[in-house]
């Protein structure tokens, strides 16, 4: 797949991912290792999650993994990417939860600095397994054009 293959207000829906406790707390004391991500008790006592819950980075590493993951298959690959914008965490992520993601594609356009390259712009947004959104961001990421 290519830059021209791509088109404003695509939408494409993937993953399934399961969070586990394992996953959750390797992260948090490697990452960021608040209270709430890396301790029960203190968990419980947070008036934000109540029980351990995932650091929105791990979730937001999450959604990474299941974005490159459904590009394999399609055999579509990105130079790069120039940045995220708008990152919200939405919900807690809780050990359990099995995540998926859609992704919408918001404007593209072809770069004027580097030949041969497509610029795209598009809202991910990572739900739960009750269709909660829980984290949502605005990729702006690099695409090879169709070579001549």
């Amino acid at each position: 797949m290519w830059f021209e293959d791509i088109e404003v207000g695509r939408i494409d829906r993937f993953g399934a991912y399961p969070v586990t406790r394992e996953e959750v707390l390797a992260f948090a004391r490697a990452y960021d290792p608040q209270p709430f991500h890396i301790d029960d008790e203190a968990a419980a006592k947070s008036p934000l999650f109540g029980r351990l819950a995932a650091s929105g980075w791990h979730t937001a590493a999450i959604g990474m993994r299941m974005t490159v993951d459904y590009w394999e298959p399609l055999d579509f690959h990105t130079l790069g990417a120039a940045g995220i914008d708008e990152m919200r965490f939405l919900a807690p992520v809780f050990p359990g939860d099995t995540l998926r993601a859609e992704a919408e594609v918001l404007d593209t356009r072809t770069s004027a600095s580097r030949p041969g390259v497509g610029i795209v712009r598009s809202r991910t947004t990572i739900f739960n397994q009750a269709d909660k959104p829980v984290l949502s961001h605005v990729a702006t990421v690099f695409i090879p054009m169709r070579p001549a």
